[in-house]
């Protein structure tokens, strides 16, 4: 369970496929993909095959700004987020799961960038996206 599930090239995750790999999971991707690609958070989710992962992700964006990332797993979906560590403080103040929080904390940063993750399998998953979303949204 270490790699997301889409890793054939030559299968982009055409609707079908997201319903085969999430199982369960699709009516929460579904509902998230609604959500965030309407009013008001305008999002465009850009998929792609990346050799270096060697998986289709899911690049969302807003205008030319990436604001998370999206990998396809075996019944769920992950959400990845990245932060320079002058905006982390501002995630322990949002209303989301402690959890996301704690791990924050102990993140091992990329570079310069600090990762939040979310693993979203059930619909009450999707109120801590929106909430990070929107902060990510306004940082500069």
């Amino acid at each position: 369970m270490d790699k997301p599930s889409l890793n054939d090239p030559a299968i982009p995750p055409s609707p079908e496929v997201l319903q085969n790999v999430l199982g369960s999971g699709y009516p929460v991707y579904e509902k998230m993909l609604s959500e965030i690609t309407g009013d008001p958070y305008g999002l465009v989710p850009e998929w792609r095959y990346y050799n270096d992962g060697k998986a289709w992700l899911c690049k969302v964006v807003f205008k030319k700004k990436t604001i998370f990332w999206l990998s396809v797993w075996d019944g769920f979906f992950k959400a990845g987020f990245y932060f320079v560590e002058r905006h982390c403080q501002g995630i322990y103040d949002l209303e989301i799961n402690e959890n996301i929080k704690q791990n924050l904390k102990t993140a091992k940063p990329f570079g310069t960038m600090y990762p939040v993750g979310l693993v979203l399998s059930r619909e009450e998953h999707i109120h801590d996206l929106l909430k990070i979303i929107e902060y990510k949204k306004k940082q500069k």
